[in-house]
């Protein structure tokens, strides 16, 4: 069973400490403590609770498309060149980046600071452990 230090648990919700603290002393995450008397949280309790608190933003009205895998956002940063753009978006808790042509981003006028729908859409997606 996977066990977190409170610093790590905020790491990978991307809040503070205190938050996670708060959390555990309202009973909405699991936490005990380990033989030195440090607090730790579960992992199994930990994902439940990032999948509870996971609230992006609403999509609504794209268009025609598939209405999975699509993240509403907030465009912060474009990188043009003549033929293609590196644009940025963060979504929520999650940062996406996309290599789109220059002359959709004209089209689109997407700027900095504009709202935009990142739709996903991958064959393969690896996952890895961190050492």
């Amino acid at each position: 069973m996977t066990q977190l230090r409170v610093s790590e648990a905020a790491a990978l919700l991307g809040v503070s400490q205190d938050t996670v603290r708060r959390s555990i002393e309202a009973g909405r995450l699991a936490a005990g403590k380990d033989s030195s008397g440090r607090v730790m949280v579960d992992g199994a309790a930990l994902a439940r609770y990032a999948q509870e608190v996971a609230h992006p933003a609403e999509v609504g009205a794209v268009g025609s498309s598939s209405p999975r895998n699509q993240l509403r956002g907030v465009v912060t940063r474009i990188v043009s060149d003549t033929v293609i753009s590196q644009v940025d978006i963060q979504a929520g808790p999650f940062r996406l980046v996309s290599l789109i042509s220059t002359e959709a981003v004209t089209e689109l006028g997407l700027e900095v600071g504009s709202v935009a729908v990142a739709s996903v859409k991958a064959t393969n997606v690896s996952v890895g452990v961190p050492s």
